[in-house]
């Protein structure tokens, strides 16, 4: 399969996975990569010095294109960047922030650039920093969020009419089925998350991952929005920041309530009542936890058969 995301980072299919936190590290990302995709390490949960060390075991275990995901507002972010343009990574996806701060000198460094946005608006301004495609993300999507709560459906129409960069669709998006569906909204890949996150090779937590595998519809819900809207499954901590939300707490008590550490605790730990549990609406899709080359074969493989099966009109 031939397309602009395929030629601008020179793979196989379509295909993204996301750069998460306490998922996303050198065996998730040289994984999707061995299969044709793209795999993305998730540098917002690493220190400059295990990034380098995830970047050298990715780049010995498979010779296909990787890339780093990179949280602008990130603490480390400054000498992230400075190990990823050291360490010759090819592609770049960036997150939060202003895209202006990094593009032209990752360019310079030969990495290829994406942002992703939640908004056509924050397109315009990825276009008009340079950036080479954009990540438009829906709110399905688990962990942070934008603050419009825009849906996938809406906004990838929205952001393809807004710009003519490459798109690449995320939210909500866990089979061939709606790998398809994004492209006939206008997108021509797709970022998959909480599919990947949900794999053997994913870093998460064993007890994480099987919990996951066994929500249903409204299992997750956004909360911290005084903070950052945050995509969590409904346990104990999110009974606490709920009940805070809803007597009015202010973002200081919201910060003091999460403390340090939650995500590793929840995500990476597998403490699933007190830990903070990040996970996409589409996890009620999911159902087993295969290797993440099987995930990019059999999501290829469904958007090939919709595709056929489509009725002429």
């Amino acid at each position: 399969m031939e397309n602009r995301i395929t030629s601008l980072f020179g793979i196989r299919f379509p295909i993204v996975s996301g750069g998460m936190v306490w998922c996303s590290g050198w065996r998730l990302a040289a994984a999707v990569s061995r299969a044709g995709g793209l795999g993305l390490i998730g540098s917002g949960s690493m220190t400059p010095d295990l990034l380098r060390e995830h970047i050298r075991k990715c780049r010995a275990a498979t010779d296909r294109p990787f890339g780093v995901n990179v949280p602008l507002t990130y603490r480390y972010a400054d000498a992230i960047m400075e190990v990823v343009i050291a360490e010759r990574v090819p592609v770049v996806f960036t997150s939060a922030g202003s895209p202006r701060t990094w593009t032209a000198r990752l360019h310079d460094a030969g990495c290829k650039v994406a942002h992703v946005v939640g908004s056509a608006a924050f397109a315009l301004k990825c276009r008009d920093a340079g950036v080479d495609a954009v990540v438009a993300e829906g709110f399905e999507a688990g962990g942070h969020n934008a603050r419009e709560e825009t849906a996938t459906m809406p906004l990838i129409p929205d952001v393809r009419q807004a710009v003519g960069l490459p798109l690449i669709a995320a939210g909500g998006i866990a089979t061939g089925a709606g790998m398809l569906a994004a492209f006939a909204l206008g997108a021509e890949g797709v970022q998959m998350g909480t599919r990947f996150a949900l794999t053997r090779e994913s870093s998460a937590s064993e007890a994480f991952k099987q919990l996951c595998t066994g929500l249903g519809e409204g299992d997750t819900m956004l909360a911290l929005k005084k903070l950052s809207p945050t995509r969590l499954v409904k346990n104990d901590f999110f009974r606490l920041v709920a009940e805070a939300e809803a007597r009015g707490a202010s973002a200081d008590e919201l910060l003091e309530l999460i403390g340090s550490g939650r995500p590793r605790r929840g995500i990476f730990e597998g403490d699933l009542n007190g830990g903070e549990l990040e996970i996409g609406q589409v996890a009620a899709l999911v159902r087993d936890l295969p290797p993440a080359g099987e995930v990019v074969a059999r999501t290829m493989a469904e958007y090939r058969e919709r595709l056929r099966s489509l009725p002429e009109l």
